[in-house]
């Protein structure tokens, strides 16, 4: 019969696709991590079909994992209620980039009202220099934000990374050759704040080449940003993922562009504060939903 740590260390193989990544999730080494699916394979059977990079489940191993999935959930909840963690009292002030409010945000809260029913989260959306510079003020607990950003007294878990890309409605620059910085510089752009890393970016990328845009409009509202996009007022600058429904309706394209664009990465920040465990717990609750969103994403070939 498998036992608890061997389903965890089964899961995160199967959710990482890869027996490295699992070990150092895990915190063990990955001599230990093959000897437990080693195991398991020997009672249950092929879980898994060994690549030359990674492995991926085989049909046994999909229904193992369900199972697992279920194992752990009880397991946390039990470990909860035997350790009286939900009956923990609280609010969990959360800086949270909106990038991350359009992908998974919902998830992380269901996540943390399962794990911590008796914390609230008081929720602040603003960019990334103004949720460190709450931080380092004490102003909110956790930000999800780009990074890492290295201080002192401060943690990071990362992420996950999402591409950027230039993206405007049809009619604007219709036809698939691909498009110079000086052709896409003739409409107005369209992106995150001045004091955010894709600003800061693209006026580098304009400056390096000796070009004058003929605008670039700035906010901190993406849903604004998407908005003036989808009515061709411009060329938007931010990530396909949050994009998605308007790329299936056709509303928006991300279009064929040489200039390449770096992607956004975003990380856990908190303050190393023992006193309030479940802030760290919190993080480690958003690296999980993180990295499950973008392994379904990148399954989806989006």
């Amino acid at each position: 019969m498998a036992d608890f740590r061997s389903l965890e260390v089964f899961y995160w193989v199967a959710k990482l696709s890869s027996f490295r990544r699992a070990s150092e999730k895990v915190n063990t080494t990955q001599p230990a991590v093959s000897q437990r699916i080693a195991a398991l394979e020997h009672e249950y059977g092929t879980l898994f079909e060994r690549r030359s990079r990674d492995v991926a489940l085989t049909e046994r191993g999909r229904l193992l994992l369900g199972f697992a999935e279920r194992f752990l959930a009880l397991q946390t909840e039990m470990s909860a209620a035997l350790h009286e963690t939900g009956r923990t009292r609280g609010t969990l002030r959360l800086g949270v980039s909106e990038t991350i409010v359009h992908l998974w945000l919902s998830r992380f809260i269901e996540r943390m009202r399962a794990s911590h029913p008796g914390i609230g989260v008081d929720i602040t959306v603003d960019i990334s220099p103004n949720m460190q510079a709450a931080l380092v003020a004490d102003e909110i607990d956790l930000a999800f934000l780009v990074g890492p950003i290295t201080l002192p007294s401060f943690a990071n878990r990362p992420l996950f990374s999402t591409p950027v890309a230039w993206i405007a409605a049809p009619g604007l620059l219709p036809g698939d050759e691909p498009l110079s910085l000086g052709a896409l510089l003739h409409h107005p752009l369209i992106t995150y704040p001045r004091n955010t890393s894709p600003y800061v970016e693209l006026r580098d990328l304009v400056l390096q080449e000796n070009l004058l845009p003929s605008q670039i409009h700035t906010s901190a509202s993406l849903a604004t940003i998407v908005k003036m996009g989808v009515e061709g007022l411009g060329i938007c600058v931010i990530p396909p993922a949050v994009v998605e429904a308007e790329l299936r309706a056709g509303t928006l394209r991300v279009l064929p562009a040489e200039p390449q664009l770096s992607d956004l990465t975003f990380t856990a920040m908190h303050t190393k504060r023992p006193a309030h465990h479940f802030v760290a717990d919190a993080a480690r609750l958003a690296q999980d939903v993180a990295e499950t969103w973008a392994a379904e994403t990148w399954a989806a070939g989006r």
